[in-house]
């Protein structure tokens, strides 16, 4: 497959020359779609714009979509020149959640607006579509719906079992999948988990707990699940069942009707984020109430130069495999995982700002050091500095947590100098973007001993995650009985009343999320009242000698603050609010909101003020 489209491409590049034709290759319908598929990927992922759409992709829309819902190539050239990346994700978004697309298509391509200028009401949640004339973002959403009928025909000729690297076909594929519509996806991951269901011969399996030794912190209830279910859990976890183990408290006579394999489900994954087991850690991040995702856990770090011990291997799996029972069963686990971790499960490359979104520090030093280097270039200059102000660095590097493992053999007595800096930050930044490696792959075999990964790669890191854990609703009212006023600000002011509407009738789950993001660094509240270890605390935010109603919310995420300003209505608030949640890291020094952002505002990830 690789081979031929490589030959094609490149007869396309040189027809004069190579003189093979597809008639001669005699090639199939699939692989026609197939080459018309990676050309509207290289179309839509070509950040110039240079790349055109192929004129064979446009010609199939009256044939795919109806006479009456074809586009032009003139219809997607003025629709590409509104969308980037964002605002293309959001319109995926939005057609994710959009009730009448799951009905038919043709319904839900009508009821969207067709004016010739911006419909921000209708689009009010998606910031990046507010600024896009209605018309261009239906057609756009024609495209992608086309483009994803090309998709679904394809998947059968595709191999995407294959490793990154392995196949330029697939690499394609995997990334432009977050264009790929849930409900395509899912459809086809779903179809191969029924049909990997396991029938029911035997009885169902009773996990004995002891609770008493888990209130003496003598052992714990995921020790005891695992002890008891680990060897065959992948069987068991296919099962028909709803209900997969009996749970038995010893000492408790009460009969399993749900209630108690409920409740222990609940207590394993709250084993599984603490610190009663040594598996995983909070992140840096929130070790040190800086930067974002305080709530977020990390595998915890093991030797680079050593195995893992197979029974924390075979924990990780057991792990893995209770995420396959969750996405199975729809028993969905409370687990508090970082970003990075669902994004390797689902294949994805992980990256520098994945490492620093749970822990800001974690390359500052070796950037200063590089950006030093690169405004001076007498080579004895920076000799000295490096001797001077870091004469302990050696080829060392500080884990995520906390302990000092070396990068290469000896490494504890090789100091840094100009000459072997550069190799010192290349293996620096392979560690700590390899760190967690090793135990997710042991996680990843776990999930797919209970639920088949070839489809399940098309999914996003988001979309893993919801699938394991659910929405995770945020509760405003706990919340609110937890948030305290400053200044003339109290619980009846007409601003604070308009805020918590906006926040509880409003704002959708997704929007809730990016706002305690905002404000405090994390995406989930405590489960109770008595877990507020700070109360959240809203300030007016006095600002003279500019517009009210121009000027953006500020955060404070160390001390979970938010500076509010008294804006004039409640639907001035709510854009706003909803612009700053969304656009945090675009915000202007005077935060004052200019517009739509553009592709130079998303370079910093965070620049809220943290005092």
């Amino acid at each position: 497959m690789d081979l031929i489209f490589l030959l094609t491409k490149r007869q396309k590049s040189q027809p004069i020359t190579m003189n093979i034709t597809n008639d001669q290759f005699n090639f199939s319908q699939s692989f026609h779609d197939l080459l018309i598929s990676i050309d509207v990927i290289d179309a839509l992922t070509d950040k110039t714009k240079h790349r055109s759409f192929p004129e064979m992709f446009i010609r199939q829309s009256i044939i795919l979509l109806g006479k009456n819902l074809q586009f032009t190539r003139d219809d997607i050239e003025k629709s590409n020149h509104y969308f980037d990346t964002i605002a293309d994700l959001q319109l995926i978004n939005f057609m994710n959640n959009h009730l009448l697309l799951k009905i038919s298509f043709i319904e839900f391509i009508n009821d969207l607006p067709i004016e010739s200028i911006p419909n921000p009401t209708y689009y009010k949640t998606y910031p990046s579509l507010c600024h896009i004339p209605a018309i261009y973002i239906q057609i756009r959403a024609k495209i992608f719906y086309q483009f994803n009928i090309f998709i679904e025909k394809l998947v059968s000729v595709i191999d995407l079992s294959l490793l990154p690297g392995q196949s330029i076909v697939t690499d394609q594929i995997q990334k432009i999948k977050s264009y790929i519509l849930y409900e395509i996806k899912s459809k086809l991951f779903y179809t191969t988990l029924s049909l990997t269901v396991l029938e029911t011969h035997h009885d169902m399996p009773t996990v004995n707990f002891n609770t008493v030794k888990v209130s003496s912190g003598i052992d714990t209830m995921f020790n005891q699940a695992y002890e008891q279910l680990y060897n065959n859990a992948h069987i068991t976890f296919r099962k028909e069942y709803n209900q997969l183990w009996h749970a038995q408290y010893l000492a408790m006579h009460s009969t399993d009707q749900g209630g108690p394999f409920r409740d222990s489900v609940t207590r394993i994954c709250s084993d599984i984020c603490s610190t009663r087991l040594s598996l995983f850690i909070l992140c840096p991040n929130g070790r040190t109430n800086s930067g974002l995702n305080h709530d977020r856990w990390i595998p915890n770090v093991f030797p680079p130069n050593k195995s893992i011990p197979n029974r924390i291997k075979k924990q990780y799996q057991f792990i893995g495999q209770l995420m396959g029972m969750a996405i199975r069963k729809k028993h969905y686990l409370s687990l508090k995982f970082s970003n990075l971790l669902w994004k390797q499960l689902v294949r994805e490359r992980i990256t520098i700002e994945d490492i620093e979104d749970i822990d800001i520090q974690s390359f500052t030093l070796i950037n200063e050091i590089e950006k030093m280097i690169k405004q001076n270039n007498q080579l004895i200059d920076i000799d000295k500095v490096l001797r001077t102000t870091f004469d302990e660095l050696r080829f060392e590097v500080v884990s995520s947590n906390g302990k000092t493992y070396e990068l290469v053999p000896n490494g504890r007595n090789i100091p840094i100098t100009i000459l072997n800096f550069q190799d010192y930050c290349s293996s620096y930044r392979q560690y700590r973007l390899n760190e967690f490696y090793r135990q997710i792959e042991c996680i990843r075999q776990g999930l797919y001993s209970v639920v088949p990964g070839y489809f399940l790669d098309l999914f996003t890191a988001n979309e893993l995650e919801e699938a394991v854990c659910g929405k995770g609703e945020i509760d405003i009212e706990l919340l609110k009985r937890n948030t305290e006023y400053g200044g003339h600000y109290n619980q009846n002011s007409p601003s604070i009343q308009q805020f918590w509407k906006i926040l509880k009738e409003m704002f959708n789950e997704e929007q809730k999320k990016l706002f305690l993001k905002f404000v405090w660094g994390r995406c989930t509240l405590p489960s109770c009242d008595d877990d507020f270890g700070s109360k959240f605390r809203i300030e007016p935010y006095n600002i003279s000698n500019e517009s009210v109603d121009g000027a953006l919310p500020r955060s404070h995420t160390c001390t979970f603050g938010l500076d509010l300003p008294d804006y004039s209505s409640i639907d001035i608030m709510y854009d706003r609010l909803n612009y700053a949640i969304t656009y945090c890291s675009s915000i202007d020094t005077d935060r004052q909101m200019n517009g739509p952002p553009t592709s130079t505002d998303f370079e910093s990830d965070w620049t809220t003020d943290e005092s």
